[in-house]
């Protein structure tokens, strides 16, 4: 969708949400809010494949498999992969894409 203005408004939105959207999961996770915890991480995982972010997809998908059987330890673990693969997926967003396209 290169130079698609609506492509480019959603990736600039998803970079400038993802600390409220890493927030609002670590929060859940750490307070195993179960429901919460699933609507954030499938939120993650469908706007990340949207954006392109293939890796950090694929981790939301494991995350919600382990949140889905209940293990809040595994999922506070993970939760370190998912702040580093989402920085590394905004950054990469903000110097390929948003930046080159405005």
């Amino acid at each position: 969708l290169a130079g698609s203005g609506l492509a480019q408004r959603f990736a600039r939105d998803y970079a400038a949400m993802w600390d409220q959207r890493y927030a609002r999961l670590a929060a859940a996770v750490a307070n195993q809010d179960r429901a919460s915890a699933l609507d954030a991480v499938i939120s993650l995982k469908i706007t990340s494949a949207m954006v392109g972010g293939l890796r950090l997809a694929k981790l939301a998908e494991l995350l919600e498999a382990v949140i889905r059987m209940g293990d809040f330890r595994r999922g506070q673990v993970l939760m370190v992969r998912v702040a580093e693969d989402g920085g590394q997926t905004v950054s990469e967003l903000q110097a390929n894409y948003i930046l080159e396209n405005d």
